[in-house]
């Protein structure tokens, strides 16, 4: 199966979704699933996991319930509060949805030290007794705390969103390329390859943008470790859906095909056990 391993559903409320300003009016509105499976079906997508986009436990059920009345939806990544001291009560409930994967919370707006909280590290370990995977969301100076972080966690399954959102648009790598390639050291992370032309200049990025960033992904996680996704809908501020897509598709040509296999659907069937 083709995968799209990483995208999002919500009913826009412009408290909740208060981090989609205005200059992001492209995507303030609803996105559900009559609207992603046509472009599923056009590009010879079989299924997709959508990811949580608001940090509550009704927004696992908003998605489970997506889930369970369009079969396209392959899998499910929710939100749990990590950190309760009755977490394992929650998660076994959970197990009861086979359509549940995995959790994610949006580390990239917590502050400094939060992957450091030993409440939110039980909680992660926690995680893997239950067979649940975990979404990796930081920013690139994150990743020093994300690699200490990880090292403290080494039966969890984990993937990186988005390569770590690296500074494609100010061309940085180099500080990137270190901390990433620690993380790709863990046997236990694998790395999406999604959320990439956002990185990027919005209106004029170019496709040798990302390549340096590709390159070292690839180097770091080989295609055994490579998942695509297309962040749909948030790539709309920056790219279609085609676009995306065909940055991707491009990009691994000069691959085998086992190995685009692997990267555009197997790797993620394998992770979140689909």
């Amino acid at each position: 199966m083709r995968i799209d391993a990483h995208q999002h559903f919500w009913k826009y409320n412009p408290v909740r979704d208060a981090w989609i300003t205005e200059e992001m009016s492209v995507i303030q509105k609803d996105f559900l699933p009559d609207d992603l499976q046509p472009i599923l079906l056009k590009n010879n997508i079989e299924g997709c996991v959508a990811i949580q986009a608001a940090q509550s436990e009704e927004e696992t059920e908003f998605l489970l319930g997506l889930a369970y009345q369009n079969p396209f939806i392959k899998g499910v990544v929710g939100w749990v509060n990590l950190r309760n001291p009755n977490l394992n009560e929650h998660l076994s409930w959970f197990s009861q949805f086979k359509v549940l994967k995995g959790f994610r919370h949006i580390v990239q707006g917590e502050p400094v030290g939060f992957l450091s909280d030993k409440n939110f590290i039980r909680g992660i370990n926690e995680l893997s007794n239950h067979h649940f995977t975990y979404d990796i969301l930081v920013y690139p100076h994150q990743l020093h705390e994300t690699i200490e972080f990880i090292a403290q966690c080494p039966n969890q399954k984990f993937v990186i969103d988005h390569l770590a959102k690296p500074y494609i648009k100010a061309g940085k790598i180099e500080d990137w390329k270190r901390a990433i390639s620690l993380c790709a050291s863990f046997e236990n992370v694998s790395c999406k390859i999604s959320g990439m032309v956002t990185e990027a200049d919005w209106k004029n990025w170019k496709a040798e943008d990302f390549s340096p960033y590709l390159d070292v992904v690839m180097d770091q996680f080989g295609p055994n470790r490579l998942i695509y996704g297309s962040d749909w809908p948030v790539c709309l501020l920056a790219a279609s859906y085609e676009q995306q897509l065909n940055l991707i598709e491009n990009y691994i040509a000069k691959l085998s095909d086992s190995e685009k296999t692997l990267i555009m659907g197997e790797n993620a069937n394998h992770f979140y056990n689909l």
